[in-house]
């Protein structure tokens, strides 16, 4: 009889703390009207798209939200400020199914930028940062800049987006190393073609006779975020010109944002 009731205590015990621990992690069910309001309002990419696939990228959001803790440091984290960082870490995987950031925990949200010991007040002291990921003490961690973060939703011409730029280095990082080389790209046939095109943008921004931003130039991992902003903000200027390199990114994002009803989105 003991035997029996120790049992019926163990199941019941097993399942009270999986639907405890399933009820602590899904902490968000569904978008409430402010959160929705700042997509329809701020984020383009979301008003460009049908009503089905923005209920889909709803429910990205809110997966994402339960997944990621966001912080702010020094200043005050704002109903704005979580919908633009969601956006910006869905924006780039939509094309992904059942893609997760296993490579991220936490997201700090700094009042501005910073330098490479986390200052992000004073003057002449090299507070340059908008953005950060890495490995070693940013293990599973992102650092961004809320004034550069509402930038990027702001001007929407300027083929800059921090926040975007930032979860492509994570993207990029997915397969164990930051190269500018995601696995996703590694593992179809425009790898060759990829790192020709690379090159041959690089020179053209070296040498001053290319729009995209001179930042991409830095290396092969910062050309393939800066590539990237340029896509997701100013895509058939893109296309219009650099087919080769809008081919190439529509491909591995799995998005061809240049046609006016993307269907592989």
């Amino acid at each position: 009889m003991e035997l029996i009731v120790l049992l019926i205590l163990g199941v019941l015990l097993f399942f009270y703390f999986k639907y405890k621990k399933k009820k602590l992690r899904n902490t968000v069910r569904f978008l409430n009207p402010e959160q929705r309001a700042i997509l329809v309002n701020q984020v383009v990419y979301y008003q460009k798209l049908d009503k089905k696939k923005q209920q889909y990228f709803e429910d990205r959001i809110v997966e994402f939200l339960n997944e990621v803790q966001i912080l702010p440091y020094g200043c005050t984290l704002e109903t704005a400020d979580t919908m633009l960082i969601a956006a910006s870490a869905i924006i780039p995987v939509f094309g992904f199914k059942n893609w997760k950031y296993h490579n991220l925990k936490t997201i700090y949200l700094f009042p501005d930028a910073f330098n490479t010991e986390l200052h992000y007040v004073g003057n002449n002291n090299g507070r340059t940062i908008l953005g950060m990921v890495g490995h070693g003490k940013l293990k599973d961690k992102m650092i961004l800049s809320k004034k550069a973060l509402h930038h990027g939703f702001e001007n929407t011409t300027d083929k800059k987006n921090t926040a975007i730029h930032e979860f492509v280095h994570l993207i990029d990082m997915m397969d164990g190393e930051i190269d500018g080389l995601p696995k996703i790209i590694e593992e179809n046939p425009f790898l060759l073609p990829w790192f020709d095109l690379m090159h041959h943008k690089i020179a053209a921004i070296d040498k001053g006779k290319s729009d995209i931003n001179s930042y991409g130039a830095v290396s092969k991992i910062e050309f393939l975020a800066v590539a990237s902003e340029y896509f997701f903000e100013r895509p058939k200027l893109l296309k219009r010109k650099h087919p080769e390199l809008y081919k190439s990114l529509s491909s591995f994002f799995s998005q061809d944002l240049a046609q006016p009803n993307d269907t592989n989105l």
